[in-house]
């Protein structure tokens, strides 16, 4: 028998700090909430995994003006989104069946087998924040969760017995956000020397081969942060070297690194590491923003930048992106990565941190991104009783 209810963790609060896990101000609520009859094109399903991202964190920051984020925020009161891959257990659509596994994701990407063959994208495309709100269909922190057939999709078996999970990091999010901000934002070639930040996490990680095996850049050096993590980006993912950023000689470390300076930097943290990078990047260098995790936690303290002077005096461009610049390179792009993967050319063991875990424990595993406790990319596989 299907269930009627189901335990979901809502926003309380919008926190300015970091979030608040436990007592009176916590910045999560767990509810249990009545599961909705299914109407025609819907579906019931169990959730198997949540993606962790750090991303999340703006969906629910304070000090964003929704009218200048480009998705819909997350009300108070409403449940926490995530990425999600789930089981249908119900469904009164002729699309699904019981079974089935979806996927409910800022993308979702057509199932492998109708992939078009890979060429490579030249252009993003640019779209209005009406635009990338209508494509933006994000699952929830829930057991159960009802969906609409139309905005999600079933995740075909991929190659070589790869499991499904990577739709939610390499051939997700993840993997569309490092190859659009190479390719796209940074405009990125082979001569070029680019340096990458939280080289050992979701994005980073597979911006670091998609530089090195797809781009074949001349030289790629990651940035980490800690010596285990910069020999996993190095020895297995290829990069030629990495930093760490926790060292007390990083200055020089990256100084040593980069002798002919840097033409692109993509940039997944902000703060110091990024006001370090802008003294190391030459004349008509390019910065690629993905994120700025340094200071998702920090919003109410302004992020200081005392190397700014450095974008004047070197002519360097910083360039903000997001994956749903390029909604319609979608498929290329999947089809480039998947088939990377399935040659070897991009390698995927170890680039899962995968935590089991009940409902109640998901804004902890969460947070757990924000002290680096991964490597790639963090998922929730979810005990459901």
């Amino acid at each position: 028998m299907a269930p009627s209810s189901t335990k979901q963790w809502i926003l309380a609060s919008k926190p300015s700090g970091a979030p608040i896990l436990s007592g009176p101000d916590a910045t999560f609520k767990l509810q249990t909430a009545g599961l909705p009859a299914l109407k025609e094109g819907q579906v019931l399903a169990k959730v198997k995994y949540f993606s962790n991202d750090t991303g999340l964190r703006n969906f629910i920051a304070s000090t964003v003006a929704p009218e200048r984020f480009y998705v819909p925020t997350v009300p108070v009161g409403s449940p926490m989104r995530s990425g999600v891959i789930a089981e249908v257990i119900e469904s009164l659509s002729a699309s699904y069946k019981p079974g089935d596994l979806v996927m409910d994701l800022f993308v979702t990407p057509p199932p492998f087998p109708s992939f078009p063959a890979a060429r490579r994208p030249t252009k993003a495309s640019k779209q209005s924040v009406a635009d990338v709100a209508s494509h933006s269909h994000l699952g929830i922190w829930s057991e159960y969760i009802v969906l609409e057939a139309a905005t999600c999709q079933p995740l075909a078996p991929l190659p070589n017995g790869l499991p499904v999970t990577h739709f939610l990091g390499a051939f997700g999010a993840s993997g569309l956000a490092a190859y659009g901000g190479l390719y796209f934002a940074g405009e990125a070639k082979p001569e070029h020397t680019i340096v990458i930040s939280a080289a050992a996490g979701a994005t980073g990680s597979m911006a670091i081969q998609i530089a090195v095996k797809l781009l074949k850049a001349k030289r790629v050096i990651g940035i980490a942060g800690s010596d285990e993590k910069c020999a996993w980006v190095k020895n297995e993912l290829g990069a030629h070297e990495c930093i760490n950023y926790k060292s007390p000689t990083f200055c020089e470390d990256l100084k040593a690194a980069t002798p002919d300076e840097v033409d692109l930097y993509f940039d997944n943290v902000g703060g110091f590491v990024l006001d370090t990078m802008l003294t190391r990047i030459k004349k008509f260098g390019t910065v690629a923003v993905c994120g700025a995790v340094a200071s998702y936690n920090a919003q109410d303290k302004p992020m200081e930048l005392s190397n700014w002077f450095e974008l004047i005096s070197m002519r360097i461009t910083i360039r903000g992106f997001i994956m749903l610049d390029y909604m319609d390179k979608v498929s290329q792009i999947l089809a480039e990565l998947i088939g990377a993967a399935a040659d070897g050319r991009i390698k995927l063991d170890h680039g899962e941190t995968i935590v089991e875990a009940r409902i109640e424990e998901q804004p902890e595993i969460w947070m757990r991104l924000f002290s680096g406790q991964n490597q790639g990319k963090l998922l929730t596989k979810l005990i459901v009783d």
